[in-house]
């Protein structure tokens, strides 16, 4: 009896140590990992210097949406190696186990969204976006998704009751932004422009909202709003869309896509990023880590196209106004 009760003992042991391993495991990671991360195993992961004055150079990109956003597929090992300084994120909520705080500027690495969040577009539009650009622009993102939420959750007039009738698990998610993912962007990005420009905002939502017909309105009405409330031209800070995953890799909500397709007859400072060849994971809603990773690398080729355009139509504009001098 005495044997039975001490292999009892011993084995609950074993249970709770593993299940502490667990709750442990990505603190572990980033203590164990100090040069792939650029922590030092004291200070929260990736923690730098935070910017002291404002530096044109400093390219900031605003990211909203929902699951695909967020961030979906598991983070690997492959996506902490090889981080560059250059990329940084700011925390847009407060990360309890590796010690990110709202508000401040990390080097970027995963997850960018919140705590057990996985791989975003994000990651790799960051990454791209620092090898084709000069060495001395540093790119920046902020990212503020909601796995399963409807564009309605980012419209401050229509996001209480929104959430009131959402499920609790959608409820719990918004909490960690006071119940307003707008207002937390906006304050976000405010902040950023603090220390540096933004550039360019990336959406990436719509499952949700699947097929339905007015979306590419209310997604104006955000992308409007957002511009307003910084004080940005949109011919400077042009909207990527990315599309669903699509038809061909059997995508639930690749219906969808023919109303992103509409987005620059709505916006002409929309651009829609596509995920023809993104694979897909087996739930047909999310990408893979794989997919992630290219989609990301093409919302980073569309944004320096669309800054090119944004460029010239400038030019353009200075030059009227030298003539008119």
């Amino acid at each position: 009896m005495k044997k039975m009760f001490l292999a009892a003992v011993a084995l609950l042991a074993v249970v709770c140590v593993s299940h502490a391993q667990d709750k442990k495991e990505l603190k572990d990671y980033y203590e164990k990992n100090a040069v792939l991360n650029f922590n030092d195993g004291n200070n929260a992961a990736g923690e730098i210097e935070q910017p002291k004055k404002f530096d044109p150079n400093f390219h900031i990109y605003l990211c909203l949406g929902q699951s695909n956003m967020e961030g979906n597929a598991r983070i690997e090992p492959q996506d902490r190696e090889g981080l560059s300084p250059r990329f940084k994120m700011m925390a847009a909520v407060d990360f309890q186990n590796t010690g990110r705080e709202m508000g401040k500027w990390y080097v970027a690495v995963p997850p960018l969204c919140r705590e057990n969040t996985g791989l975003t577009p994000a990651d790799y539009f960051g990454r791209t976006m620092v090898e084709n650009t000069p060495e001395d622009v540093t790119i920046g993102v902020i990212n503020v998704s909601i796995g399963g939420c409807s564009i309605d959750l980012f419209d401050e007039e229509k996001a209480p009751a929104y959430i009131a009738s959402s499920a609790n698990w959608l409820q719990n998610f918004c909490k960690a932004y006071d119940n307003n993912p707008f207002r937390r962007l906006v304050d976000m990005a405010k902040k950023a422009q603090e220390a540096g420009v933004i550039k360019g905002i990336l959406l990436h939502q719509g499952c949700t909202n699947n097929g339905q017909r007015d979306w590419p309105e209310r997604v104006k009405n955000v992308y409007e709003r957002l511009l307003a409330e910084l004080n940005l031209e949109a011919e400077e800070c042009p909207l990527l869309v990315g599309e669903l995953v699509s038809q061909q890799d059997n995508g639930t909500c690749s219906l969808h896509n023919s109303v992103i397709a509409t987005m620059p007859l709505v916006i002409p400072t929309a651009y829609v990023v596509p995920s023809l060849g993104c694979q897909g994971n087996f739930d047909k809603l999310h990408f893979t880590a794989d997919g992630y990773r290219e989609l990301g690398r093409r919302y980073a080729k569309v944004m320096l196209k669309a800054e090119k355009v944004s460029e010239a139509m400038n030019g353009k504009k200075k030059a009227k106004k030298n003539k008119k001098k």
